[in-house]
This record gives structure tokens, C-alpha cells and sequence, in this order.
């Protein structure tokens, strides 16, 4: 950058079917400093220079962070009843808020359904936006 020998170790070099991308991690509030914003400026200018691409990742929203953490009790799939979990997804869910996808099968107790509905978001079967609290106004979206 100005002719300066420098030296700096990312993180992490991820490679991707996109090629490299190399991330370097610092807390958001670290990000500003001066020396910092240099450092992954001059790192950037390094890495993307070779074609590969670069980022810088922190800590996650403070609601992402929490929804994960909610929707982490629902990750083991031993507690979920293979059937239940068959017939939500047999359910046209793309499109559906939260709150109806609740009520799907009124012939079950509906906590356990709710149980099954949000072990399918945290599996990645179905998704949601979780940059906010989660609510029956969440709308699902089938997973790719």
C-alpha cells in the first residue's frame, strides 16, 4: 500500500465452490479503531489482488444471536416423532406465518407440533428471518 513490509494472519481461508475467501474476526466494536480499519483495508487490497475474496465477521445481531440460541433446544431429532415431523413437511409451509404453521395438525397436541415446527427451523428444513424476535408473524419459507 505504501511500500511498507507488513504482516498480517486472517483468521481463516475457507475454500468455497466459489474459490477462497479469507475472513478475519474482530469484535464490532473494534472494527472503527483506526489501526484496525488499516489493517483489513491494506489485507483486502492484499487478498483481493489474487482474485480471492475477503470479509470481516463479528459477533452476530443480538436477536439472530437469541434465536438461535431459542431454536437451539429443538436440535435433537431423536425427540421429535418421525411421523409429526413428515406430515408438517407434507404441508405447503412456503409462505405460511409462524402462528398458522402452529395449528397444522389439529389432531395432535398442538405442543408437540409447535415443538416439531421449530425443530424444522432449526434444522434448515424450513427458514425464517431471525433478525427480530420470533413471533407467530414470522413467515416460513421452505428451505432450498
Amino acid at each position: 500500500m505504501d511500500g511498507k513490509v507488513r504482516k498480517q494472519i486472517p483468521a481463516y481461508l475457507l475454500l468455497t465452490d466459489a474459490g477462497p475467501l479469507v475472513v478475519d474476526v474482530r469484535p464490532r466494536h473494534r472494527l472503527e479503531k483506526p489501526e484496525v480499519a488499516f489493517t483489513f483495508s491494506w489485507t483486502r487490497e492484499a487478498v483481493t489482488s489474487r482474485g480471492w475474496r475477503y470479509e470481516v465477521w463479528s459477533e452476530p445481531d443480538p436477536a439472530v444471536l437469541e434465536n438461535i440460541r431459542f431454536l437451539a433446544g429443538y436440535r435433537r431429532d431423536w425427540l421429535f416423532a418421525p411421523d409429526m415431523v413428515g406430515a408438517l413437511m407434507a404441508e405447503d409451509l412456503d409462505g405460511m406465518l409462524l402462528g398458522n404453521a402452529f395449528r397444522l395438525l389439529p389432531g395432535c397436541p398442538s405442543p408437540l407440533v409447535k415443538s416439531a415446527v421449530l425443530h424444522l427451523l432449526w434444522s434448515g428444513q424450513v427458514t425464517t428471518a431471525l433478525d427480530r424476535p420470533l413471533s407467530v408473524g414470522h413467515v416460513l419459507r421452505r428451505a432450498a
